[in-house]
């Protein structure tokens, strides 16, 4: 490979680098109060809210179901009128950060839901409010299940990252279809594989490793 396509295979890299972080990042601001309502209102919980729960939970269900290469078809209007434009790094975190929301959701529902009604009852009987049970004592006994999800979804934000190179959304997956496909460059084609591979398996080792960490203390 040449000195300019190992410089762009870097920039890649990086590219998908700060993609995968900051759509990470804003799919957590939006998804983790999501997935703490559909736990605390689901039945039976502290919050119990049938209508409430019903309309998150659709919503949720919704977006999931949409493949992520249609629903960044989908978002390019939107895309375009918060960040002027419909491709390029920052415009691809947008549909990055709305199609792992209700991922984000689900995974931080099922890590509380994990938590044995014991705690509850524990926080209960000292008086606790129900959010006060929930940020001081729940989420707290459901971090390590709570850091494993997150790597999971850090990892599928990295693997939606390759298909938003499909528009223009630059990064890894841009490469490889420009170079690799297009122009029928395989060593490319590989080497952008091989790299989005060992990121995916870096980030679910440092889940795995922050969550028998947190599980220790």
């Amino acid at each position: 490979m040449s000195d300019y396509i190992v410089q762009t295979i870097l920039a890649g890299v990086w590219e998908t680098f700060v993609m995968t972080v900051f759509s990470s990042l804003f799919s957590y601001i939006v998804g983790l109060p999501l997935g703490v309502l559909l736990y605390a209102t689901s039945k039976g919980r502290l919050l119990q809210n049938r209508g409430v729960n019903a309309v998150i939970g659709t919503i949720v269900n919704v977006t999931r179901a949409v493949p992520f290469l249609i629903l960044l078809v989908l978002l390019i209007p939107f895309t375009r009128l918060i960040v002027g434009q419909s491709i390029g790094t920052t415009a691809a975190i947008v549909p990055l950060t709305i199609g792992a929301i209700p991922i984000v959701a689900r995974m931080v529902e099922s890590s509380l839901s994990e938590v044995g009604p014991g705690i509850i009852e524990a926080a209960t009987s000292m008086g606790a409010s129900p959010l006060y049970t929930i940020i001081h004592f729940i989420i707290p006994e459901a971090m390590p299940s709570l850091l494993q999800g997150g790597a999971i979804n850090v990892a599928t934000v990295l693997g939606y990252s390759a298909m938003a190179g499909v528009i223009g959304g630059g990064g890894l997956g841009a490469i490889a279809l420009q170079y690799g496909y297009y122009r029928y460059q395989k060593d490319v084609l590989w080497t952008t594989v091989a790299l989005l591979i060992i990121m995916v398996m870096l980030i679910q080792e440092l889940g795995i490793r922050m969550s028998k960490k947190h599980r220790k203390t």
